[in-house]
């Protein structure tokens, strides 16, 4: 579908939209069009089934449609939606092969981006400009460009945005970020941070391309290159997609896992619209640790293995807290489990990251992981990859977001390849 024809067709959608009063359709246990929120889902891989079965419990959630390149994952999905919602009243799923179909239909209130990374602005955008609300995993952007102009374009859409930063939605960190908030271990000198390595480049061979898979659409707005399994794995294949470790479709762990961890560590000191002002790589050429970050304040954040893996440490004059998903701890031992004086300084409070998205879907208001959040971490991410790869420090500039180093700046984007172009909104 052509672009112009993409924007008129949804406007003429947008118009065409009414909302019918709960009293009119139906009595008890009826959700009425305007309660109920219909998905579609764009990319329904591993990641994407375990969100139908998050979005699915909730009552109001209907999936109505689904869109990826791979036939054999979309039947499958299909398959599975259909499942969760004959709990529900039997709705059919309508799976496309183009995801610009699917968003221009107007019954369809949100859309759960669950692709590769390389794809998460251009659909992200492109759904805001059809009206859409919208879910999109973690990180948010393959780069620190592409954040911004999501940011820019949830803004002028006025859409709702949660990033799948659903740490934020759990216990542990948003206690020790209270707890860090407020001083219960002292003044923060210093945070280490345990994620795996940086991005590489992809020296995969390419071999044929499975008959099911448009190959040329999975690569989207990616440079070309030639298939391998290791990048997308055929269904049957249990293992997680490791297109996330290379460059140009995945930003290695420094994305996948820092987008939560480095997350957690902006949230507790309170930089959502902010971040860091210096990234120092280590001396040795080649090292996948051992970097680091300061913000304005003098805190400095290190990328290294500390201990456990996937797991944030607090260094603060009077204590450390260390969490991650499977345990909260301090030294004293008390003070991770004190509860927060009245008097004390909270955090937005989400028991359930998609029952959030929902909440803020219906009274307009922002996420506990809105775009800007979302953008803001995948910005401290990229940043670390960048130094990494320059293997110079780097001084930004987080209003301005701009390096020192024009290198660096040629970085903070990429080359589009053919019709893809994610600034044209």
């Amino acid at each position: 579908m052509h672009r112009k024809a993409f924007i008129k067709n949804t406007l003429l959608s947008a118009a065409a939209f009414t909302i019918v009063p709960r009293h009119v359709l139906g009595g008890r246990g009826y959700i009425a069009p305007n309660d109920r929120v219909n998905l579609g889902f764009i990319g329904v891989g591993k990641q994407a089934r375990g969100l139908l079965s998050g979005m699915a419990a909730l009552p109001e959630v209907m999936t109505i449609a689904a869109s990826d390149v791979d036939k054999k994952k979309l039947d499958h999905f299909i398959q599975l939606a259909k499942t969760a919602n004959a709990k529900k009243n039997n709705t059919d799923v309508t799976g496309y092969g183009l995801y610009r179909e699917l968003l221009n239909r107007k019954d369809i209130d949100a859309v759960v981006v669950a692709t590769p990374d390389h794809w998460h602005a251009q659909i992200s955008i492109d759904a805001a400009k059809a009206g859409k609300d919208i879910y999109c995993e973690k990180p948010l952007a393959l780069t620190i460009a592409e954040g911004r102009a999501m940011v820019d374009a949830v803004r002028k859409y006025k859409r709702v945005l949660q990033t799948g930063s659903m740490q934020r939605s759990q216990y542990n960190f948003r206690q020790a970020s209270e707890l860090v908030r407020n001083g219960y271990i002292g003044n923060i000198k210093e945070i280490n941070v345990s994620v795996g390595e940086p991005v590489k480049e992809c020296d995969l061979p390419s071999l044929p391309v499975p008959e099911y898979l448009d190959w040329d659409m999975w690569i989207g707005p990616s440079m070309y290159r030639g298939y391998n399994p290791v990048l997308s794995p055929p269904i049957e294949d249990t293992a997680w997609a490791w297109w996330r470790g290379y460059k140009g479709f995945g930003g290695g762990y420094i994305t996948d896992w820092g987008a939560h961890m480095f997350d957690i560590v902006q949230w507790a000191l309170d930089m959502d619209e902010s971040g860091p002002e210096t990234f120092t790589p280590p001396a040795a050429p080649e090292v996948k640790s051992g970097l680091s970050f300061t913000y304005a304040n003098g805190i400095v954040v290190n990328h290294k293995s500390w201990g456990p893996g996937n797991a944030i440490q607090f260094i603060g004059t009077e204590g450390t807290i260390e969490v991650s998903r499977s345990f909260l701890r301090s030294n004293p031992a008390a003070i991770a489990g004190l509860k927060l004086k009245p008097s004390d300084k909270k955090l937005y409070h989400s028991e359930n990251h998609y029952r959030d998205w929902l909440d803020a879907i219906k009274n307009r208001t922002k996420p506990v992981a809105d775009v800007e959040i979302g953008h803001r971490t995948a910005t401290v991410c990229n940043a670390v990859n960048i130094a990494y790869e320059l293997q110079r420090p780097l001084k930004w500039n987080p209003k301005k977001e701009r390096f020192d180093d024009e290198a660096a700046n040629q970085m903070i984007s990429r080359p589009y390849r053919g019709i893809w172009n994610f600034k044209d909104f």
